[in-house]
């Protein structure tokens, strides 16, 4: 079979999965709410005890209080990252903030904030 048949048809393919998932709904982010964002939190941290959960107006991010201090749980694409609020730094961005932790495997999340929920969120996010 000829490159660029092979090329094609590769090409072809993975569009044509990338429109299917997108148009059965896969490609949308997760969704947290107060019932949903403890169980996330608890799938990846399944032996931490969730104490407070506040939900960004837009559902796509939590902060999250545990016996083991504060956590972000964040939707990246059709699931969600969590990690503890330990070694991070945090940017003031047009839209909210911006958290990159010291980790390299982990990505940073971007919070789509508003004013008042952001100067909640940084005060909640201090080191205690």
């Amino acid at each position: 079979m000829p490159l660029e048949i092979l090329l094609v048809l590769v090409v072809g393919g993975i569009a044509g999965i990338t429109l299917l998932l997108h148009l059965t709904g896969k490609s949308r982010l997760h969704v947290l709410t107060p019932d949903t964002a403890p169980r996330q939190w608890m799938r990846h941290f399944p032996d931490d005890t969730v104490i407070d959960v506040t939900i960004a107006h837009d559902g796509h991010a939590a902060l999250v209080r545990t016996q083991n201090g504060a956590g972000l749980i964040w939707s990246f694409g059709a699931d969600t990252v969590a990690r503890h609020l330990q070694d991070f730094d945090w940017f003031e961005t047009a839209n909210g903030i911006e958290v990159r932790f010291h980790d390299f495997s982990t990505p940073r999340a971007t919070l789509h904030l508003d004013q008042t929920e952001r100067q909640h969120w940084q005060h909640m996010m201090r080191p205690a």
